[in-house]
């Protein structure tokens, strides 16, 4: 027997869990493909919307903007609402946060209920939300600020009880051990460890909160959501696409914006300068100054936002009044008679998302790739692609599911390319951001061999990434999951139609039936891929 044949002999058999989360992966990929074809995903398809492609576009151009005082009103509107919702899911999960962290809350119970309420914020669409606190303050800002608001702490509140769990204890126990009190302790020995991932998760929830605000708009909500749909009601796709546009500039402009103050505030300071003999304070160095302007700008745009948003507080307490009236109306579930056709159209969103998730993904990993800086062929390369990430992810979802409507007609095929090029902006962004990120002692170790560019990217590059790629693609598909619901609004297939239909007959128990399928369907997803990182790690 030769050395190598024993060699491969002694070699250990691949472990049950890695086979089968391998598996498992291989398994949604061929449902992807499957989906797909059977949705009637395919270049005939494509070929055939050339024509209404053209006829669109003639019906489109040229974009009519409103007048520039009702446009500014418009972004006024909408800007106010998205900060305002924003901040409340700031205040609600910093509680929530120390309460769901390990290391700041020991008893069991508090925390497991705080991460209970943070993962049923998530579960519960911010467009049913809003069709709830429509129905209690009625049409207007109050509704839109709530619902996003009380949605994002599924979000923001995770992210900052994770956050809070991987501090460095030591600063805090020093805090402790000079006899300072709980809250003492979590505001100096936990909060300034913690502030700038803080603002960096509040940044890039109000760049999503931006996109949904367009959506609320078709259920009610002010801004320019609402003014969008309204141009879509009467086929006025010149007023629409312009005011389309114009949220396409705000997403960019606001992507742009954060991603410079989260650059700013994560900056580590050049020198280190210790405050004069006598002097209490540190003196004002070009780091503190910045930090500064920005926190008087953050509260000045607050104040604003506050004021524009126009929220009435005598408003609000009348409307809890009848909160628990509206709230007795969604409870208990019904089916109304069509069940079966809600299970169908499930498996249809069910479709959808795997469909949208390949189409994605397949798109989404070239373009990933060639904006990561440490593969890129050139910077500019690297910094093309990159801006052509920031430019898809700032189109929100539901305007390209009305686009492909007009294009593909009602139906699947519309929501699944919608979410298919939405799926590019996220999932590029992951994947750049994944390969950036890998141990750059591997990859030069294989250069060092004398290996091609090519080489190193196969062979060093991507096997650090990959796990990564399947935790994205699986987050992704949770997320196409919940947005295939909600894209049904406007006839893009799927639950949602239905959702959309029950809202508007007032039958609300449907509305119940159709969340708890969505909740279940997504918890499903969550516990596949919690079960494949835990494999995997």
């Amino acid at each position: 027997m030769s050395r190598a044949v024993a060699e491969r002999r002694t070699l250990p058999a691949p472990s049950g869990p890695g086979v089968a989360a391998t598996a498992v992966v291989l398994a949604i990929l061929g449902a992807g493909v499957w989906a797909a074809a059977d949705l009637g995903i395919n270049v005939a398809t494509l070929v055939d919307s050339v024509g209404n492609a053209a006829d669109f576009a003639q019906r489109m151009f040229p974009l009519d903007f409103p007048p520039v005082a009702e446009l500014l009103r418009l972004c006024g509107t909408t800007l106010a609402i998205v900060v305002s919702a924003t901040l409340l899911s700031v205040l609600l999960s910093v509680p929530a946060a120390v309460l769901a962290a390990g290391n700041t809350t020991p008893n069991r119970v508090a925390r497991l209920g705080a991460r209970a309420a943070i993962v049923l914020a998530r579960a519960v669409p911010d467009v049913v939300l809003a069709i709830v606190f429509i129905r209690v303050f009625g049409l207007g800002s109050m509704a839109g600020v709530l619902a996003m608001g009380l949605h994002s702490v599924g979000m923001v509140g995770k992210l900052y009880a994770d956050g809070v769990e991987q501090i460095d204890e030591g600063p805090r126990t020093a805090v402790r051990a000079g006899g300072a009190g709980r809250l003492q302790e979590l505001a100096s020995g936990v909060l300034p460890q913690v502030l700038p991932a803080f603002v960096s998760t509040a940044l890039h929830r109000f760049d999503i909160n931006l996109r949904v605000s367009v959506l609320l708009g078709f259920v009610g909500v002010d801004g320019l959501g609402f003014a969008i749909a309204s141009a879509f009601r009467e086929l006025d796709y010149q007023r629409g696409m312009a005011l389309a546009f114009v949220v396409l500039v705000l997403c960019v402009l606001a992507e742009l914006l954060s991603g410079a103050i989260r650059r700013g505030l994560t900056r580590p300071p050049t020198s280190r300068v210790r405050p004069a003999p006598g002097r209490v304070s540190p003196p004002w160095t070009a780091s503190r100054l910045r930090r500064t302007v920005y926190g008087l700008v953050t509260a000045l745009v607050v104040l604003a936002s506050l004021w524009g948003a126009e929220l009435s507080p005598a408003g609000f307490v009348d409307g809890l009044g009848t909160l628990g009236t509206t709230l007795g109306l969604f409870w208990p579930p019904e089916t109304g008679g069509i069940l079966p056709d809600l299970l169908a159209a499930l498996w249809v969103t069910v479709k959808i998302a795997l469909a949208a998730t390949l189409l994605g993904a397949v798109l989404a990993l070239p373009i990933g790739t060639l904006a990561a800086r440490n593969v890129a062929p050139s910077p500019r390369v690297g910094a093309a692609f990159r801006g052509l990430i920031v430019l898809i992810r700032g189109i929100p979802e539901l305007v390209l599911a009305v686009v492909f409507v007009v294009l593909t007609g009602l139906g699947e095929v519309a929501g699944t390319l919608a979410l298919a090029v939405g799926a590019v902006g996220l999932l590029g962004k992951l994947v750049a951001d994944s390969l950036e990120e890998v141990d750059e002692r591997v990859e030069n170790a294989v250069r060092a061999t004398g290996a091609t560019r090519w080489q190193v990217f196969a062979s060093a590059t991507v096997p650090q990434a990959a796990p990564a790629f399947v935790g994205h693609v699986l987050y992704q598909l949770d997320v196409n999951i919940r947005s295939a619901t909600l894209l049904g609004i406007v006839g893009a297939g799927g639950i949602g139609f239905y959702l959309q239909n029950a809202s508007r007959v007032l039958e609300f128990g449907v509305v119940t039936t159709v969340l708890l399928l969505v909740f279940a369907l997504a918890m499903a997803v969550e516990l596949i891929a919690v079960w494949l990182r835990r494999v995997a790690s």
